[in-house]
């Protein structure tokens, strides 16, 4: 049985958009990415997920390296979670994002903005 891609991981992508909604909640608009990301790392401890939180992955070409790059999260080897604190999620967050997922061979992404009154959600699936 085949899973559409748009759905793929929601369980655990549905778990961290909780999580980092409450975050949200509790903090409000208005703090640097890395206030947001120790916050998020704290509500992912408490609920025992698995995660490796600035995550360095390799970027390659032709099989020669060129450098690495790192993700804010990596939560149960197969989402990435970047964080942002900007007025919009742009095009450059999602080709941000899209290149992420290329160079770690992952299949869905979230950026999670705190920078609004609302949190701004955007998923990206490969």
């Amino acid at each position: 049985m085949s899973v559409d891609a748009k759905y793929l991981h929601s369980a655990s992508t549905d778990k961290i958009i909780s999580l980092a909604i409450n975050v949200h909640k509790k903090l409000g608009p208005g703090f640097i990415e890395r206030i947001y990301e120790k916050a998020l790392e704290h509500e992912l401890e408490e609920n025992k997920i698995n995660f490796v939180r600035q995550k360095q992955i390799k970027v390659k070409y032709d099989n020669v390296l060129l450098g690495n790059q790192k993700l804010d999260f990596l939560i149960n080897n197969e989402i990435i979670v970047e964080l942002k604190a900007v007025s919009e999620i742009s095009e450059i967050h999602l080709a941000q994002m899209i290149s992420y997922l290329k160079a770690a061979s992952i299949k869905v992404g979230l950026i999670l903005n705190f920078a609004k009154n609302r949190l701004n959600i955007k998923r990206v699936v490969l």
